[in-house]
């Protein structure tokens, strides 16, 4: 991410400004009320620009016939407009096979049905797309491919929790927690993403991990650690602009510490959550006070396709859905929770813009 400019800390208190989160983004001592909980928890560059500004080479892909999917059990929503976010998932299950040929490729997507339609009871397969560790490429849900060739519409899936209309979903074969994509599979994703990009005339802003949507693990640490070189690798397809780096919300797990949680944890208890700790470490206490947060908003829960997010009960994970909620916009009173949680924050030496109000790309760029 850019440097913005701004004060820092140690410069405030040089000179005899107090040490308060308030003072030190120069904000007043006026009241915050809480931000309303927002569906829009991303925004959305370049949403003005029109489809196929930008063209890439269509990818060896095969259809759903090809690969013997069963028919949908229902409907395929087709949307009468493009979708606004490409988002990357990785499947977890079956791991990270090193059976990398089509026939095993081919087995996954219908693997993935089965377990979406018979378990998850949805009408078809989640996501639109599918690429294997091997590298093939394979049509998800069932009429996606011919969509997206038309560049003008949108089938909508089921692969990310509340944003299905705005968003086409690749699941990428493999468990990305703290292992890399496989070659093949990396420079297949490359060749995708340019393709659905430039049919529809995203930019490559709008490239995005899973949890920039939901609190997930999903598309895994070390695969969503690579969506910069992935915006990168689009943009040199494309021939566009390489994108600056994008302030984004961070993911907090139970047993993270230090002082993003710890900040979360003053912005929850400003949320009425007052009996919570401000200790700085996501122990039961904080992910209790989330999951009721989250539950108490009606936060829709994500659609991965991997049991393994549920095996490993990613109930009580604070991101992309949940800071919403909690950071409020406008200007902090001096010495509330929400002061003290800006405080925590400006301790790692990060700097607040000046003369800016607390907003959601304020409070990304000093969690970041």
């Amino acid at each position: 991410m850019a440097a913005h400019p701004g004060f820092d800390r140690r410069a405030l208190l040089r000179g005899g400004l107090t040490a308060s989160a308030a003072g030190a983004l120069g904000l007043g001592a006026a009241g915050l009320a809480h931000a309303a909980p927002s569906s829009a928890t991303l925004a959305a560059p370049g949403a003005a620009r029109g489809a196929r500004a930008l063209a890439a080479p269509e990818p060896r892909i095969y259809g759903t016939a090809e690969w013997g999917a069963r028919p949908p059990a229902t409907d395929i929503v087709i949307l009468d407009h493009v979708p606004t976010y490409i988002a990357v998932h990785h499947t977890a299950e079956p791991g990270n096979s090193e059976d990398y040929s089509l026939e095993h490729a081919m087995e996954i997507c219908r693997s993935i049905q089965n377990f979406h339609m018979d378990t998850q009871g949805w009408g078809d397969t989640g996501q639109q797309f599918t690429i294997s560790r091997g590298g093939y490429c394979l049509e998800g849900r069932h009429e996606s491919l011919g969509v997206v060739r038309g560049g003008t519409q949108h089938v909508q899936g089921a692969n990310v929790g509340g944003r299905n209309s705005e968003v086409i979903g690749i699941e990428n074969e493999g468990l990305y927690t703290d292992v890399d994509v496989p070659t093949a599979l990396w420079d297949s994703l490359v060749a995708m993403v340019a393709w659905i990009a430039g049919q529809y005339g995203r930019p490559v802003e709008n490239i995005q991990g899973h949890r920039d949507f939901n609190s997930t693990e999903c598309p895994g640490d070390v695969l969503y650690a690579r969506l910069p070189e992935l915006r990168d690798a689009v943009a040199g397809v494309l021939g566009a602009p390489k994108p600056e780096r994008i302030a984004v919300w961070p993911l907090l797990r139970p047993g993270d510490s230090g002082p993003v949680v710890r900040a979360a944890q003053h912005l929850l208890r400003a949320r009425g959550f007052t009996g919570l700790p401000a200790d700085g470490l996501f122990g039961p206490e904080t992910k209790q006070a989330v999951a009721t947060l989250a539950e108490e908003g009606g936060i829709e829960r994500h659609s991965c396709s991997a049991e393994f997010h549920k095996r490993n009960d990613e109930t009580g994970y604070l991101g992309a859905d949940i800071w919403p909620m909690i950071t409020p916009r406008g200007r902090a009173g001096a010495g509330g929770e929400v002061a003290k949680a800006v405080e925590a924050l400006l301790g790692r030496g990060r700097r607040a813009p000046a003369g800016r109000e607390l907003d959601a790309t304020v409070w990304k760029q000093l969690l970041s």
